[in-house]
């Protein structure tokens, strides 16, 4: 029985996601990124960037190398400058948000893997030379890396990214209504991440099934609040 069955009590379980490898969908505007983890220690450097717009599955990735490279997983909004972290000793380091990391915990953490041959996974809402780091150094390491661009979905991708985000919500909704999004809903990842969030919501709290009609709400609704 779905969860937006309406003979049955609903219960907001909230969102766990799946990061397993044989989950994450390799199409065109993904597959140079994935390559590179499959080239993995074989990296021409200490490093890679991976770079795309939210929701395009730099998580996702970042939790795939992870897992291969045994690496401990960090959020650049966290580092401290003085932070050196229970993370010395560790083989590899992943920095999600890196972008927006601290210049000098940054470095100290680049240092240490470069000093160390180690590896390091960096990922970005933007390319490195978009940022605004302060010191040159850092600069100058980061233009050095090799770089994995994300780029945004077709309907192929689009299509599947909402299938596995419903599947993620325990949301059992029908191909029709994926391929109604799809034809009609802003090309971006994090549209489709909205929609299903609010659908999820809408079907939650309305005790109903997610259909057309719902889904014809939801992108008025979003497209009037300029999302």
């Amino acid at each position: 029985m779905s969860r937006g069955d309406s003979h049955q009590m609903n219960f907001d379980l909230g969102l766990v996601p799946v990061y397993r490898e044989e989950d994450f969908l390799v199409v065109p505007c993904n597959s140079a990124a994935f390559s590179w983890l499959d080239r993995w220690p074989e990296w021409p450097s200490c490093g890679l960037i991976i770079h795309g717009p939210p929701g395009s599955g730099k998580t996702h990735l970042a939790e795939i190398w992870r897992k291969k490279a045994g690496a401990v997983m960090l959020d650049g909004r966290d580092l401290a400058v003085a932070d050196d972290g229970p993370y010395g000793d560790s083989a590899a380091i992943a920095i999600e948000h890196a972008d927006a990391a601290n210049d000098r915990a940054l470095l100290r953490i680049y240092n240490r893997i470069a000093d160390q041959q180690k590896t390091i996974l960096l990922t970005a809402a933007s390319e490195p030379n978009l940022w605004a780091p302060r010191l040159p150094d850092l600069r100058s390491r980061l233009m050095a890396l090799p770089v994995a661009r994300i780029a945004e979905p077709d309907d192929f991708l689009l299509q599947a990214l909402l299938v596995k985000q419903f599947s993620d919500r325990q949301l059992q909704v029908d191909v029709t209504v994926v391929r109604y999004l799809v034809e009609r809903m802003e090309r971006s990842f994090e549209m489709a991440r909205r929609l299903v969030d609010e659908l999820d919501l809408t079907a939650l709290r309305q005790g109903r099934r997610v259909t057309t009609v719902l889904a014809s709400k939801a992108l008025v609704k979003l497209a009037n609040c300029g999302l």
